[in-house]
């Protein structure tokens, strides 16, 4: 029998949870492999890229998926647990789970969706398509473009399950990575103590010679939480004395009143998706497994 598709393996996947608990990956992928007979030698098959066996990758994909529509969640790193929307879907017993059946939640279409914000029209209608019209080259800039979207939610779950004091320290490292600090090395920036830090998580030297600083407000909160005016205001107070700019980073999202109390305070404003961007960009969280070149014809060798 063949290994089946992620999109065939949803149904299964919600099976294996449906006791409420919570279930190790290994858990899950033994189940689903029982329900759809996948045998020990087909569990063995690796992908092209020899990174890791293909039933791996789609249980992967699929419970990605399945979060992303709102059945399933991750209570910690490497387990998973149905979810009340999950339960419902079970109860109610479709024919069929597919890629088709999830889009009618929107947190679905809109992880597909998340980090393309300057995807065009066209792109757009391509990645919601369920007839695969693309060309190769759009589909691996689809493909890259979901992948990290999905490294960008494994990351935030990964720092939400650290401490704030962890979060702050990671901020200033990802900012030295992009530059700030210049050669300043070990004094380019750093934390501020625990206790006593008045409204002020951190600071970044601004420029290669130290003239000035850049001031952190670094909130670990929940991911579903909003930052609202009121959060802003209380870190510009804190600011309001000190030579130097602001820059406020969370895991959350920030309300229209907090970008407009930002924008009036020339305050940075970086929510959760924008941080694990930046983090997947500078390589900070993260490492590469594998690197695809993708080469054009060289028309000039060809030209006498």
């Amino acid at each position: 029998m063949a290994i089946p598709k992620y999109h065939e393996i949803y149904k299964e996947i919600l099976i294996a949870l449906s006791d409420g608990d919570i279930h190790s990956i290994d858990s899950v992928r033994n189940s689903v492999a029982d329900q759809k007979g996948v045998t020990a030698s087909e569990r063995t098959i690796l992908l092209d890229s020899g990174t890791r066996p293909v039933f791996d990758d789609r249980i992967g994909w699929a419970r990605t998926y399945l979060k992303a529509a709102g059945l399933v969640d991750y209570p910690r790193r490497g387990f998973t647990r149905i979810t009340e929307e999950g339960k419902s879907v079970l109860t109610a017993n479709p024919t069929l789970i597919d890629n088709a059946f999830l889009r009618k939640y929107e947190s679905f279409c809109e992880f597909n969706l998340r980090e393309k914000p300057n995807a065009s029209a066209t792109m757009k209608s391509v990645i919601n398509d369920t007839q695969d019209n693309t060309t190769p080259t759009e589909r691996m800039g689809i493909a890259f473009a979901e992948i990290n979207s999905s490294l960008g939610d494994e990351i935030l779950s990964e720092i939400m399950s650290q401490s704030p004091r962890f979060f702050e320290i990671l901020v200033v490292k990802l900012l030295v990575k992009m530059g700030y600090g210049g050669a300043l090395g070990d004094n380019a920036g750093q934390v501020t103590p625990i206790s006593g830090d008045d409204g002020i998580d951190g600071f970044i030297r601004e420029d290669k010679l130290g003239f000035s600083n850049i001031y952190i407000q670094a909130k670990r909160w929940n991911i579903e939480r909003t930052v609202n005016r009121p959060d802003i205001q209380a870190f510009v107070g804190a600011i309001a004395n000190k030579a130097g700019k602001g820059l406020f980073i969370t895991t959350a999202s920030f309300s229209d009143g907090a970008k407009q109390c930002a924008r009036e305070n020339h305050v940075v404003l970086i929510d959760g998706n924008r941080l694990t961007t930046l983090m997947i960009e500078y390589g900070i969280g993260v490492s590469t497994t594998q690197t695809y070149e993708i080469k054009k014809l060289d028309s000039d060798f060809f030209t006498d």
